[in-house]
C-alpha cells in the first residue's frame, strides 16, 4: 500500500503520512500512519470514524484495551506479512 495523506496537527500544520495498513477489528476500521518527516517515529494507529456524508475521520483511540487490541491485530497483520 503506497497511498499518502495530509492531516493537521493540532497546531494546524499540514503533516504528510504514508498509510501502512487499513484493517477491521470487532466491525470497526483502523489505520496504521507513518509520518513521512521522521523515518524514526512510531506508527499511529488511529479508528476510522464517518461523518455524516459518509467521508472517512481519523480519530485517536482514547481507550486503552481497545488500543492494546489495536496493536496486537497490527503486530500480527506486520508478522504475517514478513512471512
Amino acid at each position: 500500500m503506497n497511498e499518502k495523506i495530509v492531516l493537521l496537527d493540532e497546531m494546524g500544520n499540514k503533516k504528510e503520512f504514508q498509510v501502512l495498513a487499513t484493517f477491521g477489528l470487532d466491525d470497526i476500521d483502523y489505520a496504521a500512519l507513518l509520518p513521512l518527516d521522521d523515518i524514526e517515529a512510531l506508527t499511529y494507529l488511529l479508528r476510522i470514524e464517518y461523518d455524516e456524508l459518509g467521508e472517512p475521520i481519523l480519530v485517536g483511540i482514547d481507550d486503552e484495551d481497545e488500543l492494546e487490541e489495536v496493536i496486537e491485530v497490527y503486530e500480527e497483520i506486520q508478522k504475517e506479512r514478513l512471512q
